[in-house]
């Protein structure tokens, strides 16, 4: 089966709620519909959370990061980092930890250097988007994160099912972008019951389309990718923005720049992504 081929093959299942995840995938969705129950207190969410290790390391260390910890005061147990994120960061981090998980499988040295490289990126995204959105565009800056976590699900899909099709992501990425990466996107991202808003951001990521200073989920999400200085391994356009070129994106914002949020959120950003990988 040649690329395109497979890659329809691929998209057609996707498109028809036909996906193959791990089993730890299926036990994360599991506790991920847990936590957005509204019933589900914080004894609960803390119970559930510490049922997945890597869940549990996370959340306690997203509570410690700059971002989360203003007084500097370090949670050191499961239930204290609950209540310090709240339950929608919770859930983020639930979905990065379904994120990684597709990847979870592969075994192949090349593939796991792409999905090591794409979660890199993802995690730079979030946490770029969380600031953007605090102090930049205004919008939900919770939401914001959620959608850089999720905003390349796709492409750990195709990772993830590559070793089945030889040669699956040999050439440049025109092929995927045309024929992969809205259909099998898409179809994950309903798989993991994505908000409508949040697929629309990450929609119009897919399209390219932005304002400049950022006013939207989307406008945020896509300033986010532009601006990460990892970029993704199945997504470099040509024509698009490099890490290089990214740092000559500014603008005037509130009573400063672009340039001088970032200087002033370098480490909150730092913080954030090293908790995330």
């Amino acid at each position: 089966m040649d690329r395109l081929t497979a890659l329809k093959s691929i998209a057609a299942e996707a498109g028809r709620g036909e996906l193959s995840f791990p089993t730890n995938v299926n036990a994360t969705l599991k506790l991920q519909r847990a936590l957005g129950e509204p019933d589900c207190h914080i004894e609960e969410a803390a119970r559930l959370a510490q049922a997945e290790p890597l869940l549990a390391a996370r959340t306690v260390a997203i509570a410690n990061s700059v971002a989360y910890n203003r007084s500097g005061n370090d949670v050191t147990n499961v239930r204290a980092a609950v209540q310090r994120v709240g339950f929608r960061t919770l859930g983020a981090l639930a979905a990065s930890v379904i994120v990684r998980q597709l990847a979870s499988e592969i075994t192949d040295p090349a593939l796991r250097l792409k999905a090591d490289q794409l979660w890199a990126h993802s995690a730079h995204v979030a946490a770029l988007a969380q600031v953007i959105a605090r102090r930049v565009s205004f919008v939900d800056p919770e939401t914001a994160m959620f959608a850089g976590i999720v905003h390349e699900v796709g492409g750990f899909y195709l990772l993830s099912r590559a070793s089945s099709y030889p040669g699956l992501l040999d050439g440049g990425a025109d092929e995927w972008i045309e024929h992969g990466e809205v259909a099998i996107g898409r179809g994950v991202l309903l798989k993991l019951g994505v908000p409508v808003a949040v697929m629309g951001a990450i929609e119009a990521l897919w399209n390219g389309m932005r304002a400049l200073p950022p006013e939207t989920l989307g406008d945020t999400l896509l300033l986010a990718n532009d601006l990460a200085p990892v970029s993704s391994p199945l997504l470099e356009r040509p024509g698009a923005t490099t890490p290089e070129s990214a740092a000559t994106i500014d603008f005037t914002t509130g009573a400063g720049t672009l340039a001088q949020v970032l200087a002033e959120s370098a480490e909150e950003v730092k913080s954030l992504t090293s908790a995330l990988m």
